[in-house]
Order: C-alpha cells, then sequence, then structure tokens
C-alpha cells in the first residue's frame, strides 16, 4: 500500500511539474519573429477589438505561433483591455511580456520631424502620414474659429504660428485635439519670459513675431544675413513705410516658385499683398523655425530700409538706405536674370 502511495505521489509531482513546465513554456517561450528591416511595430487602431489585433499579428506575421499567444491573451483577460496604439515588438519577446505590454498599453512614441510648410493643408497631410488622426479631422480642427479662440487665442489664419518645425515625440494614436495641444506646449517652452520681453521691446506680439519671421525666413536661408533681413523690415515698419515683401505676393498668387515677381503681381486683390497694404499680412506665409524667429528677437540695429538678392547667385543680400543705390543693386541683379533667361 505504502508503495503504491508513493508511486501516485510521484506521478502527481511528475504531473504538476509537467504542466508547470507547459504553462511556463506557453508564458515565457520566445514568440516574437526577428525583423530583417528594423524594430517591428504592432499598430491598434481606436475602437479596434482583440480580433483585429490578431489579424494584424497575422498579416504582417510578428509571431511564431498564433496559437499559444492566444492561449496566454485569453487567460490574461487581454481582450476585454484592447488599447489603441503603437507598439514595439521585440525579438525574442514571450507571450506573457507581450500581452502584458498590450493590456497595460505601453505603447512607444512616435520620433516625428515636422517639416516646413505654407499652407494648412501640407500640415494636415504631414501629421496624418505620421499619426493615426486623419487629414480631414486635422483640417477640420485647423478651420474652426471658435475652437481655436477659445482654446488657444488664435484663428485659422494665426494658427499656423502653434507649429515650430522641428523634432517632436508623440504618441501614434493622438487624436486632432491632442496633436494642437503638443504643437501648443512646445511653442510655450520656446516663448521663455526673455522672448516674450525682446518682443514687446519691438512692439510686437509673439504672434506677430511669427508672421515676420516667416517672411524672413523665405526671403533668406543665409543665417547671417537673417537678422539684417528682420532689421530692414522693422525700420519699415518704423517709418510706416509698406514691406513691400515679395514673398507675401508669391503666397498670395500660391507659387513659390516664380524667380522674377513683375507689376502685375503687386496688383493681386488679397491682405497678404503688402505692396497695396500697410503693415504685417494677417497670417505667416510659411512656418518660421527657431533661427529666423530669433532673427526677428534679436535683428541687427542698422538704417537699412532696401534689400535685392546679390547678382552672383549667392543667396546673399546687397543692403541700401536710399532708394537710388537700392535701383542700382536691383538692377545688377535684374540684368543677371535676363543673362539666364528668367522671365518669370
Amino acid at each position: 500500500m505504502r508503495k503504491t502511495w508513493l508511486i501516485v505521489l510521484l506521478t502527481c509531482s511528475l504531473l504538476i511539474l509537467a504542466g508547470l513546465g507547459a504553462a511556463w513554456w506557453l508564458l515565457q517561450r520566445p514568440n516574437v519573429r526577428e525583423s530583417a528591416f528594423g524594430p517591428a511595430y504592432l499598430y491598434i487602431a481606436t475602437g479596434a477589438d482583440y480580433e483585429a489585433v490578431l489579424d494584424s499579428l497575422r498579416h504582417y506575421e510578428l509571431l511564431q505561433d498564433e496559437q499559444t499567444f492566444d492561449r496566454v491573451a485569453r487567460w490574461q483577460n487581454y481582450p476585454a483591455q484592447v488599447r489603441p496604439g503603437r507598439y514595439q515588438l521585440r525579438p525574442g519577446m514571450g507571450n506573457r511580456a507581450l500581452v502584458q505590454m498590450l493590456a497595460r498599453g505601453e505603447q512607444d512614441t512616435v520620433a516625428f520631424t515636422l517639416n516646413a510648410f505654407k499652407y494648412k493643408p501640407q500640415l494636415a497631410r504631414q501629421l496624418a502620414r505620421a499619426f493615426e488622426a486623419d487629414s480631414a479631422s486635422l483640417r477640420r480642427l485647423l478651420n474652426d474659429n471658435a475652437y481655436l479662440q477659445r482654446r488657444y487665442q488664435l484663428d485659422t489664419t494665426t494658427v499656423l504660428t502653434l507649429f515650430l518645425p522641428g523634432p517632436y515625440h508623440l504618441l501614434w494614436n493622438s487624436s486632432a485635439p491632442q496633436l494642437l495641444d503638443s504643437a501648443a506646449a512646445t511653442h510655450a517652452r520656446f516663448w521663455t519670459p526673455e522672448r516674450r520681453r525682446r518682443a514687446d521691446s519691438l512692439g510686437l506680439s509673439p504672434t506677430q513675431v511669427h508672421v515676420l519671421a516667416s517672411i524672413v525666413q523665405r526671403e533668406t536661408a543665409k543665417p547671417t544675413d537673417k537678422p539684417i533681413i528682420a532689421g530692414a523690415y522693422l525700420n519699415r515698419l518704423r517709418k510706416g513705410m509698406r514691406l513691400q515683401a515679395d514673398p507675401t505676393l508669391l503666397w498670395a498668387i500660391g507659387n513659390f516658385g516664380v524667380k522674377r515677381v513683375l507689376n502685375k503681381d503687386k496688383l493681386v486683390d488679397s491682405p497678404y499683398n503688402t505692396y497695396k497694404h500697410k503693415g504685417l499680412p494677417p497670417g505667416p506665409i510659411t512656418s518660421a523655425n527657431r533661427q529666423s524667429l530669433d532673427a526677428v528677437l534679436r535683428p541687427t540695429r542698422h538704417n537699412y530700409v532696401f534689400f535685392v538678392a546679390r547678382p552672383d547667385g549667392s543667396g546673399f543680400s546687397d543692403f541700401a538706405e536710399t532708394y537710388a543705390e537700392h535701383l542700382r543693386n536691383a538692377r545688377r541683379y535684374q540684368r543677371r536674370l535676363d543673362s539666364l533667361g528668367v522671365k518669370r
């Protein structure tokens, strides 16, 4: 009898060990495939259910064994805990670690670089390519004047000043309002008390600094010329002169590829036509970067009110205090365009 009990006890122990081993194998066994193309990501859309998660795992062949993942997921009640997001799947990850990461919503952030843009549809397309929010919802929000006024004290024209080109780290499933809020947070960090004091000393609001910086940015890519050009425009504003900024005309006619501005362009009926209207245009003509903004906030002090591109094609400008001197510089530049056969 004693021998029989020992056999039963031993058998039960072996069965328990076998069960524990099987459970360990299910939970800990490496199940995420290695990818030859870098990190593998699982995208779970907002509102997706467990079957959609399984479909994505299957479609992109992210797992070595779908059945063992499914068993562990159901044990852990993951089907009732599906959370949207972009999840990085590390090679060799076990079922338990994978299920826990998904159930807890431990997604990684998207390293996103916002490139310069001129119009709202361009901004919406950039964001929609990197995040779950679609371009239509972004455009609707960017054109919702009541929302923008209430949330950011901006309107549908000046809202573009909210977005600083550069790096952002955001969650993939950020909604359109969340993307705008993130841009607003970056904007607020840029506008330090010192920068606000500098804007005040120039008689400009932060929004006006953005608008002027956008013009400066379209005028030149040369860092050394930016504060000089900013100073020239500020001199014009102080003297009550029209800005007469060619880039604002190109924005108004919708063609930034124009090399030669014609007199007919100066007749365009647009509030962005700074040949017809005094002061700054109602909004930016491109997304001003930090360098252009700081050029406006730290302008070079001088008496220049005119400038034109140098005829050598260097990208630098020739500056002048008088209109007569400016005409001489402009004629040299026009002759250069003539020699190159540039008509437009």
